[in-house]
């Protein structure tokens, strides 16, 4: 797939947008962010000509200088990274989980029809993430042994892990050869009563979401 060149006032745009998002996500969300890396001629601004994830991970920096702090997310995409997608770091402020797009679309309306509070829900291309309040891997691998199946599509963003934010990837990415693509909210996070975000806990969601996706996997409509 060739590149499609972006005038300089579209690339300042772009930048600019990712910056709001930046500090939107780290000031008013409480969310610790970094940049992610983008694409440069279809190899992955990191270097590694045999990068397993091209365009779609921290690289300088690290994840674990994710960060709340506004003159640090300023620098990083005014100065050093204004093409990078903004990563939230995962584990410490917030979590998800994430499942195939169709499996998502329709848990969400069995969702609302139970009347379940969601939180934020993100969709990126071919998946949706539902964000939830931090938890731990132990909780986590205690809630999934109680289930009777457990699919390998449905993945689990806690400790260690990141989300991409809207508005996604990077102005020298080309999707869908790599990078993250175009993302937005589903579900728009909402203000907490004491700040932040409001999430909701996991585990009355695990279920429908597994079911969900067991179900997409089967080849049987969700619902």
């Amino acid at each position: 797939m060739r590149e499609n060149p972006k005038s300089p006032k579209s690339r300042s745009q772009e930048s600019s947008a990712r910056l709001a998002a930046a500090l939107t996500a780290a000031v008013e969300h409480r969310w610790p962010v970094v940049p992610g890396t983008v694409l440069c001629g279809g190899r992955c601004s990191c270097g590694d000509p045999d990068c397993p994830a091209p365009g779609a991970h921290p690289h300088d920096p690290s994840l674990l200088a994710a960060t709340t702090d506004a003159r640090m997310v300023r620098w990083w995409w005014e100065r050093q990274s204004p093409d990078a997608p903004v990563l939230a770091a995962t584990g410490s402020a917030v979590s998800a989980v994430s499942l195939p797009a169709a499996a998502g679309a329709r848990a969400l309306v069995h969702l609302g029809a139970l009347r379940l509070p969601l939180g934020p829900v993100l969709a990126m291309p071919g998946r949706y993430a539902l964000l939830v309040a931090p938890y731990s891997l132990d909780a986590l691998g205690e809630m999934l042994a109680q289930l009777p199946c457990v699919p390998g599509t449905l993945r689990y963003h806690g400790p260690g892990g990141f989300l991409p934010l809207p508005p996604g990837g990077g102005a020298m990415g080309v999707p869908p050869a790599g990078g993250w693509g175009r993302v937005r909210w589903v579900l728009a996070p909402r203000p907490a009563g004491g700040g932040g975000v409001w999430l909701p806990q996991v585990g009355p969601l695990l279920g429908e979401l597994v079911d969900a996706t067991v179900r997409l996997d089967s080849g049987r409509s969700a619902y």
